[in-house]
């Protein structure tokens, strides 16, 4: 993992309702879970695109789905 040092300034009021949301107490805690919340939140996008175009799926396979309900 490599780190970043560097110098921002940051609005007070949306990083206290930032860390009320994520119940993070430091500003590196708070931007560390913001991260990952969002990358989880572009997972989760990705996995209803191909649910909902059946992308790469077995699931529209009927040759597949046949087998399954047996």
């Amino acid at each position: 993992m490599s780190l970043r040092e560097t110098s921002v300034e940051i609005n007070e009021e949306l990083l206290a309702a930032v860390q009320r949301v994520l119940s993070t107490s430091t500003l590196r805690e708070t931007i560390d879970t913001a991260f990952r919340e969002i990358l989880r939140a572009a997972a989760r996008r990705e996995e209803v695109e191909a649910l909902s175009t059946m992308d790469g799926m077995d699931l529209a396979n009927p040759e597949i789905m046949a087998e399954a309900w047996r």
